[in-house]
């Protein structure tokens, strides 16, 4: 009694132990620092395939169980939406003994404990009409219009709840970016390709043949890059803002 006792607490506490105990899931060090993060802001910036999705659903899970409120779970498309949702729901069904739920469908469900968490796509219309929750996921943020950035901000206003923006870069421009480079208050975790274990060398270099290195620092380096398209790039043309040249020296008449 007291063993089991002394299990709830630590899982209610420690989302590393809940993720262990109940979920058998063992993180990579980067991703313990997320689930034992209590930051209210943070930033993630990792490759695709490092589990960023998978942890961050984690996340969304513990919150519900432990922290009974609302969890949101926004994505730039329905699709991306109901698949982060559906590691959600994996991941709870997995738990023994089953908690029970009020109410399940393909983007939303209610626990037992009057928790909800729902997933949605990246329309601003779609998150107006909630308020106050407990945690905000923002899958593929670099993808996310600016127009929903500003809908999801002022639900945080008044409730003290916690918002994980996670993406790999989409070029020099737009929330996730100007966050990235300005956000203040806000923890930052960057995972490369060669950070991933579950991501094998020999796979990265048949990348970065195939995506040429611009593409392949984007996605698998979290590197911010300019658009492909440009003619010069961002580092040379702030460079040539200067604003400490002397006027030229007027001729005489």
């Amino acid at each position: 009694m007291l063993a089991d006792i002394g299990r709830g607490v630590c899982w209610a506490i420690d989302a590393v132990c809940f993720a262990e105990d109940r979920l058998g899931f063992v993180p990579d060090p980067w991703q313990a620092q997320l689930l034992r993060s209590r930051a209210n802001w943070l930033l993630l910036n990792c490759c695709r395939q490092s589990g960023k999705s998978t942890t961050t659903a984690i996340v969304a899970l513990h919150t519900a169980i432990y922290e009974p409120g609302l969890v949101l779970c926004v994505s730039p498309s329905l699709r991306q939406s109901r698949e982060l949702f559906a590691k959600v729901m994996a991941f709870l069904k997995s738990i023994e003994p089953v908690i029970p739920l009020e109410e399940d469908n393909k983007s939303s469900c209610e626990l037992s404990n009057g928790s909800r968490i729902v997933s949605l796509p990246g329309d601003p219309d779609t998150v107006r009409g909630y308020s106050a929750p407990k945690l905000v996921i923002t899958d593929e943020a670099g993808y996310v219009p600016d127009t929903m950035a500003a809908a999801i901000l002022p639900m945080l206003a008044t409730g003290g709840g916690r918002r994980i923006d996670m993406s790999s870069p989409n070029g020099r421009r737009g929330y996730f970016y100007e966050s990235w480079q300005y956000g203040e208050n806000a923890e930052r975790i960057k995972i490369t390709g060669p950070q991933c274990p579950r991501i094998s060398a020999k796979y990265l270099e048949q990348m970065k043949k195939e995506l040429g290195p611009m593409l392949y620092a984007q996605e698998f380096e979290g590197e911010f890059i300019d658009d492909s398209a440009t003619a010069f790039n961002s580092e040379l043309i702030e460079a040539a803002l200067v604003d400490d040249l002397s006027p030229w020296p007027r001729l005489a008449a």
